[in-house]
């Protein structure tokens, strides 16, 4: 006995052990027993008082006896086991039964093991260590797999933040293509088609001279020949030649405006594509709204199901603004897109005997903190989003074949995070949808 108390006084335990027995005797002799062994030793004489000890006071280990008046060891077991604060605190039942249906219940309620009265002190100290080491360990176990449950948390936290970081990547490569190919696009039809519009710019510039004098001469001729005789006069009526007079001059004037206006034309869409740099530029924005207009221009145009879509701008006055215009073109470009698609789904009709037009009004404003730039439609409202979400990678609310989620993810990709500003999503009550731009002025 001796030599089992002096090895467990040499491990210097500190843990804590509950005794629940109604037997004074019983108490004394485990208490005395457990103390000299080094171990801190708690009692109660039932097994209700016992509980509400376990719950304030939670020991390592229980040594609880069978047989007890009111709430018997069984039952104050089942109490403790059901208890999820109490459940992982292992139980010993002492007990003077040997039956092995009596065991086999205890074991079954969640004891962990039995000590038989009377008490060999040797075997009641190998048994508490033994309960004890386990438990030990079960912590430990416990702990670990806490800690990787942890580290599977950070390191899953982590993943999310790459796939996100990957997302955001993939977004910019394809912005970044898409802007580069419609660069070359652009700048092949502008080479193919500057060529034959400078051609013929340069000709009808001679011609209007040879026109001109043309014209002077065939004056001339009517003042010295007045009468050129009834073939040249039947043949000046019938062309009437007043008129071609006249009207030459306006039709090469007129083809000279065409030539400037495909000129015009294709150095915005040159402008509207032109890839960013890596500082920001001072621009008209305004510019970057008129050319993406243009642009779209076919898309307003009247369709079987809808009137032709009404734009109505309220420009206030702005100075050039630091941004990457062609990423801020792009923007406009999604944005636009995304309102006449609404649009198009969209039912128009006649209200008290007014016809209600679908309409995108684009307004413009400054001051000191930003610019804000709107874009709002009176389509179809959408309800019932949730913050950001229209943004999300791969979010539409257009059938898969018609696009790909990717454009309003871009815009407020391009935004917020290249820009330092807002894109915002409003629905407004009965009024349609918008979007609201703000970015820093400089």
């Amino acid at each position: 006995m001796n030599l089992a108390i002096e090895e467990v006084d040499k491990n210097n335990h500190s843990e804590t052990i509950l005794i629940i027995d109604d037997s004074p005797t019983n108490i004394e002799v485990l208490s005395t027993t457990l103390t000299n062994a080094g171990y801190q030793v708690l009692a109660e004489r039932n097994g209700i008082n016992g509980i509400e000890k376990v719950k304030n006071n939670p020991p390592d280990l229980i040594l609880l006896d069978v047989m007890m008046p009111k709430l018997d060891g069984f039952e104050t077991c089942r109490l403790l086991q059901t208890d999820l604060s109490t459940r992982d605190i292992p139980i010993i039942f002492i007990t003077s039964l040997s039956e092995i249906e009596e065991k086999i219940k205890g074991l079954t309620l969640g004891a962990v093991d039995y000590i038989l009265k009377p008490f060999q002190q040797e075997e009641v100290l190998v048994r508490v260590k033994l309960h004890l080491k386990m438990r030990r360990l079960n912590l430990e176990l416990d702990e670990q797999k806490q800690q990787l449950e942890k580290r599977v948390q950070e390191r899953t936290a982590e993943l999310s933040l790459t796939l996100e970081q990957l997302k955001k990547t993939q977004l910019q490569l394809i912005q970044s293509e898409k802007i580069s190919s419609l660069g070359q696009v652009v700048t092949g039809i502008a080479h193919e088609v500057n060529n034959p519009i400078g051609l013929i710019s340069t000709n009808l510039y001679y011609a209007s001279n040879y026109v001109e004098e043309l014209v002077k001469l065939i004056h001339l001729y009517q003042k010295k020949f007045p009468y050129p005789g009834s073939d040249i006069e039947e043949k000046i009526e019938a062309m009437d030649l007043v008129h071609i007079l006249k009207d030459v001059p306006k039709l090469i004037s007129s083809m000279k405006v065409g030539t400037d206006s495909i000129r015009s034309t294709m150095q915005s869409l040159q402008n509207f594509s032109r890839a960013d740099g890596e500082r920001k530029k001072a621009v008209d924005i305004h510019e970057g709204l008129e050319v993406t207009l243009m642009i779209l221009q076919h898309r307003l145009k009247a369709k079987p199901k809808r009137p032709a879509i009404q734009v109505i701008k309220e420009y206030g006055n702005l100075p050039k603004i630091e941004c990457y215009p062609g990423q801020l073109n792009q923007v406009f470009m999604n944005l636009l897109i995304n309102a006449i698609e609404s649009l198009d789904e969209s039912i128009f009709v006649e209200e008290n005997a007014k016809i209600i037009y679908p309409q995108i009004r684009i307004t413009t404003s400054i001051d000191k903190q930003q610019v804000t730039i709107r874009i709002a439609n009176n389509g179809i409202e959408i309800k019932d989003l949730a913050p950001n979400q229209i943004f999300q990678p791969f979010f539409s609310l257009q059938p898969q074949e018609t696009g790909n989620g990717l454009g309003l993810s871009i815009s407020y990709q391009i935004i917020t995070e290249n820009h330092g500003g807002t894109l915002q999503y409003i629905s407004l009550s009965g009024e349609g949808t918008e979007f609201l731009i703000q970015i820093p002025p400089s």
